[in-house]
């Protein structure tokens, strides 16, 4: 990719030129001559050069960055749900994106297609059926499942293991219910418990948030 490694001469080049500059004062006769020798032609002496200042931070450029990380990480997410196998390479489809987004795809499409795994990107109207939906980076998503997994035998996977987690709950509210167990057992046992029903309410909401995504 030519425009991606003439961004990272770019940057790194940016990058050299403040490294000499800060140390110069410690180091001024290998530096200036590398700041000689590291570009066709310089304004100053690297000892007239502007020392490097703080005000660098590139605001939209963070924010950018922020919302590559959620995307990318809500998908990440989102296939491991659904036990979308890791090499396979899904489609994406943004929903109705607004400028802003679009964008945002425009200039990262081709980072977020390598970090999440994806053969393409693609506008549309509406999620087809059998795709999970995404939403994150303030935009919705779609992750089109058929022909990537078994979607009935993941369902019913998914139904088993959130059966299984509500009868544990199920199990420990009638223990937390008992007053006897509740006041004989030692605190950190009773603590225990109810940690272990917080988990087992986490996991169920969890397999109950990836059954909806395939209905």
């Amino acid at each position: 990719d030519e425009a991606a490694a003439n961004e990272t001469r770019i940057v790194m080049g940016s990058v050299l030129d403040r490294i000499y500059a800060l140390l110069h004062p410690f180091m001024p006769f290998m530096t200036e001559e590398l700041w000689a020798t590291t570009a066709e032609t310089r304004p100053s002496l690297l000892c007239h050069a502007a020392w490097p200042s703080l005000d660098f931070a590139d605001s939209n450029a963070a924010d950018d960055i922020n919302w590559l990380i959620a995307v990318v990480s809500e998908i990440r997410s989102v296939r491991a749900e659904m036990n979308v196998p890791p090499g396979a390479q899904a489609a994406l489809l943004a929903i109705t994106p607004d400028a802003a987004t679009a964008a945002r795809l425009d200039r990262h499409g081709t980072a977020l297609k390598r970090l999440a795994r994806l053969a393409s990107i693609e506008i549309s109207d509406g999620a087809p059926d059998q795709s999970a939906q995404i939403i994150a980076g303030g935009a919705t998503f779609a992750l089109p499942l058929a022909g990537m997994i078994d979607i009935a035998a993941e369902q019913s996977r998914l139904e088993k293991a959130e059966a299984k987690a509500l009868a544990e709950i199920e199990r420990i509210d009638r223990k937390l219910s008992n007053q006897k167990f509740v006041a004989n057992a030692p605190d950190e046992v009773v603590e225990q418990e109810r940690e272990k029903r917080e988990a087992y309410r986490l996991e169920a909401e969890k397999l109950a948030t990836g059954l909806e995504r395939l209905r």
